[in-house]
């Protein structure tokens, strides 16, 4: 086993734009990237190995050679790989939506609900998220105000800065605005229940696809609470920050002038997203480089790694 730098899967929404390309060196013949899906290993997409002897093996390819022990023990309660990791480059505002949670998505689509988390890589002036609704509220008030053309009155809507960090669970409305680069962690689920589109219509020039009645099904309608702060530890050399801790995933933020060590053990394989910097990754005898936007997959039990230079990076794992 080794350290696997992963080659992204794109996505060209209508709303994205072209940071991807420019400011985190994702290459494609798209003439924009809304979504460079980094991490993903489901029935519809695949990560592709870009480094090594596994080099062109899909991730699920990868993980039937090594086997499951290559996951960790934290990964047993899964029925299939758990997490996603996305950058999200928003050039025009996302549609406002709504995750079902794992029992809904069981019964509806028979695949896992979708918590995720946001971590602001970029953000214009004035940049600002959905997060919520701004108070308590029924579903018959939802209804009344999507025929109304009232909803946004009722959304909570908070502005955001580079750095910021947010935990979205499944059944909370929220919109990621534009002028903002997301690095997003997600149980491994693509299902999205748009609630309201601006009357937005798609390539072909179609109003682009609501699911009110899912989207009222599983919406929480409480009034949001504020995001918790993520607390920072100082080390020589780095800090560390915790951006959140769930039942799916932990991600941390680390940031160094010089290098981190780092370890996998048999609890859960890291995943190792560069969104500032460059340097090189060391295993054993091994260097691996990386830059700005990379993405790299270590396996469980692996053991002591270091990753050097000066660098921004989230640690994902189960």
């Amino acid at each position: 086993m080794y350290p696997i730098k992963l080659k992204p899967v794109f996505k060209d929404y209508i709303w994205g734009g072209t940071k991807l390309k420019n400011n985190y060196g994702k290459i494609s013949d798209l003439p924009k990237i809304a979504e460079s899906w980094e991490l993903v290993c489901n029935k519809d997409e695949q990560s592709i190995v870009a480094n090594g002897s596994l080099l062109g093996l899909t991730l699920s390819q990868v993980i039937q050679k090594w086997g499951p022990d290559c996951l960790g023990e934290n990964c047993r309660q899964f029925e299939y790989f758990p997490i996603m990791i996305k950058l999200i480059d928003s050039n025009k505002q996302l549609s406002i939506q709504v995750h079902p949670d794992d029992e809904y998505a069981r019964k509806k689509a028979g695949e896992y609900g979708k918590t995720e988390m946001w971590y602001i890589a970029e953000a214009d002036d004035n940049a600002s998220i959905i997060y919520g609704f701004n108070k308590e509220i029924t579903k018959d008030e939802v209804k009344q105000r999507l025929k109304d053309n009232t909803l946004t009155d009722v959304l909570n809507i908070i502005p955001v800065k580079k750095g910021d960090s947010f935990m979205v669970n499944a059944g909370m409305v929220h919109a990621i605005g534009k002028g903002i680069v997301v690095a997003e962690i997600q149980q491994n689920s693509n299902i999205t229940y748009r609630l309201f589109d601006y009357n937005r219509k798609d390539a072909n020039g179609n109003l682009r696809e609501l699911h009110v009645e899912d989207a009222l099904n599983v919406l929480t309608f409480d009034k949001s609470t504020s995001p918790a702060f993520a607390p920072t530890t100082d080390f020589t050399g780095y800090t560390v920050s915790q951006l959140t801790k769930c039942k799916y995933f932990t991600v941390e933020k680390y940031e160094t002038n010089s290098g981190v060590g780092l370890c996998t053990g048999k609890e859960s394989f890291h995943a190792v997203t560069i969104l500032e910097g460059n340097g090189y990754l060391e295993q054993g005898n091994d260097k691996y480089e990386f830059v700005k936007g990379d993405t790299i997959f270590i396996p469980a039990l692996l053991g002591d790694y270091a990753l050097n230079g000066s660098c921004t990076f989230l640690l994902s794992r189960c």
